[in-house]
């Protein structure tokens, strides 16, 4: 077996077997150059695209403590000329080690190379060189390392260019499709960038590349650690390249370049990296006008829910320029976090009263949009904090897609732990809307809200009455915010409740002083209206399922499990905490509602 420098052999592929970058020559461009004419390769043909990158000189038979991957050995075969024995293992160890190639004269301290070494040589795919008498290392060396560096150089300055390039056209306005579309030109492959739930932000090329190079990053390629091939950085093949798109820290997707038939290079990589740094510079300067166009809108529309927006024709012309329809019978959605933590207030409306307070502010007559002041050591800052943000955040994305696809003219916007949705409720039924359009856009955003989260989480909703006109939506934000408490409390977590449908609820939810009401439940129900007594729990525990059952003993034992006689002797206890309340009908509405007060506690 030859191989000369007439014989140029295959391009090789610029990346490492980790799917990292790699500069440097292939084995066959290093046995093209001048000073290798006439050097044969003797062996391992399989691995002429191997990547040289440094040379090496073999002077002491140890050589394996100083040789390091992608080298290119050279040796005349004089450390091995009284070990020849030697050469059997050399082979394999130089391989384990990731060398390029080895290049031998013979003649002088070795006159043939074993069959066992050139035949483990084409095994592994390792090239053997047999150099020429007549050249010498210093012009070998001088040489290849020359080419090496001139590749470098030639490399960086197309990747500098390209970046140069990129950057003009995001200075000149250009958004991720114009960036997308000079990648795509440049490597004359489709190009695509995806965020991180796989959705497509901009794309170059036919669809079906498109759809493989969502596959890439899904499955069996995928580059994020989530599965695949498990490499989280740069990495690739000749037919696909992924490249993350991370800024500040944050992984917003990936660049993936997709060429069917093969082409890429390992030097198309450094391009595709100065792409996604021009795409992560787009990604967050796209991300923090939305945030500032998020914040705007979100206050304004805290604005008209606090009765201070203006006049109904100020409110609908001022909503016109968001693509908002409030000039329509409308309805107030509150959707809000289930399980939030202790002490975490309801909103960031104006009039905090200070850290931790609920405001209790009114504007213009009405209450105002509740709010929350946190100190800057609160204990929600940490990394509970954060996961609590994050599952807003998810929130009120899904909840928005969700009113959006149903409602284009509805007013979404979300505020610390809520996301409030003002929609159309044009024509129809209280009721029939919120089990109709509304439920459709709960159960949605439930859906979308579920995915990718490592815990389960749910929301809770309330739902206002309709109102003809701007100027009454603060009214029924209150309501839709009562409805979403009182339903959490009555129904437990994932509750959809409509203002209307709270029955007494919805009276003593109108009650503007809660320590009246907490007085009443202590004026009437005495000693039971504490829950730090075991006993009197239970009794008042017995006391409510006799008023459910309308004072029906017989059906009361049954389902408290007592014994009749011990539910009359309960019976008594508590008439004589309480009054005759079985003959006092007035006095069974004041515990009923006493009762009902106290289901309400935390709303």
């Amino acid at each position: 077996m030859s191989y000369t420098s007439a014989d140029p052999g295959p391009p090789a592929l610029r990346l490492a077997s980790t799917g990292t970058l790699t500069y440097g020559l292939s084995v066959g461009e290093v046995l093209g150059v001048s000073t290798l004419n006439g050097a044969r390769l003797i062996a391992g043909r399989a691995g002429l695209e191997r990547i040289v990158q440094r040379l090496n000189v073999m002077e002491v038979p140890d050589i394996l403590s100083w040789v390091k991957s992608n080298e290119l050995l050279l040796t005349t075969g004089y450390p091995l000329r009284n070990t020849p024995q030697s050469l059997d293992n050399l082979v394999a160890d130089l391989d384990e080690r990731g060398l390029a190639a080895l290049a031998i004269k013979l003649g002088r301290y070795l006159e043939a190379l074993p069959a066992e070494m050139i035949s483990q040589a084409d095994r592994r795919g390792f090239p053997l060189i047999l150099l020429p008498n007549d050249v010498g290392f210093d012009d070998i060396l001088n040489q290849v390392l020359t080419d090496i560096l001139n590749r470098q150089a030639a490399v960086l300055a197309r990747t500098e260019e390209v970046h140069r390039a990129l950057v003009q056209i995001v200075l000149c306005g250009g958004g991720l499709q114009e960036v997308v579309d000079e990648v795509a030109t440049l490597l004359d492959v489709a190009v695509v960038v995806l965020d991180g739930e796989q959705r497509v932000l901009a794309g170059a090329g036919p669809d079906e590349h498109v759809q493989a190079m969502r596959a890439f990053d899904a499955g069996r390629h995928t580059a994020c650690g989530r599965g695949g091939c498990g490499i989280a950085g740069a990495h690739g093949t000749a037919d696909h390249l992924v490249v993350p798109v991370v800024a500040g820290g944050f992984d917003h997707g990936r660049i993936i370049a997709f060429s069917p038939a093969g082409t890429l290079r390992g030097t198309d990589l450094g391009i595709l990296e100065r792409a996604a740094t021009v795409a992560a510079l787009v990604v967050t300067k796209q991300q923090a006008v939305a945030a500032v166009e998020s914040k705007y809108r979100a206050d304004f529309l805290r604005d008209i829910l606090a009765g201070r927006a203006g006049d109904d024709h100020r409110v609908v012309a001022h909503c016109d320029g968001f693509g908002w329809d409030l000039d329509r019978p409308m309805m107030v959605v509150v959707a809000e976090l289930d399980g939030r933590p202790r002490g975490a207030g309801p909103g960031t409306g104006p009039g905090s009263q200070g850290p931790g307070a609920e405001t209790d502010a009114r504007v213009n007559g009405r209450p105002a949009v509740r709010g929350r002041v946190e100190p800057a050591d609160a204990p929600g800052r940490g990394v509970r904090g954060a996961e609590e943000r994050s599952a807003q955040e998810r929130l009120a994305a899904a909840w928005t897609a969700a009113v959006r696809r149903h409602d284009r003219g509805a007013a979404v916007a979300s505020f610390a732990h809520e996301v409030v949705a003002v929609i159309g409720a044009d024509g129809g039924d209280p009721a029939e809307l919120a089990a109709g359009p509304v439920q459709a856009m709960v159960k949605e955003a439930s859906s979308v809200f579920a995915e990718h989260l490592p815990v389960r989480r749910t929301f809770s909703t309330g739902i206002s009455r309709v109102v003809a006109s701007p100027a009454a939506l603060p009214e029924a934000y209150e309501q839709a915010v009562k409805a979403v408490r009182v339903g959490r409390q009555l129904h437990g977590a994932g509750a959809r409740a409509h203002f209307d449908q709270l029955g007494v609820y919805r009276l003593l939810s109108l009650v503007s002083d809660p320590e009246e009401l907490h007085a009443f439940v202590r004026e009437t129900l005495g000693e039971l209206a504490a829950d730090d007594e075991p006993e009197l729990v239970d009794l008042r525990r017995t006391l409510q399922v006799l008023l459910e059952t309308n004072l029906n003993v017989a059906e009361t034992a049954r389902r408290l499990h007592f014994h009749y006689n011990t539910l009359r002797y309960r019976i008594g206890k508590l008439e004589r905490m309480l009054g005759a309340f079985t003959e006092d009908a007035h006095l069974r509405l004041n515990l009923t509602l006493a009762l009902h007060v106290l289901r309400m506690r935390g709303i």
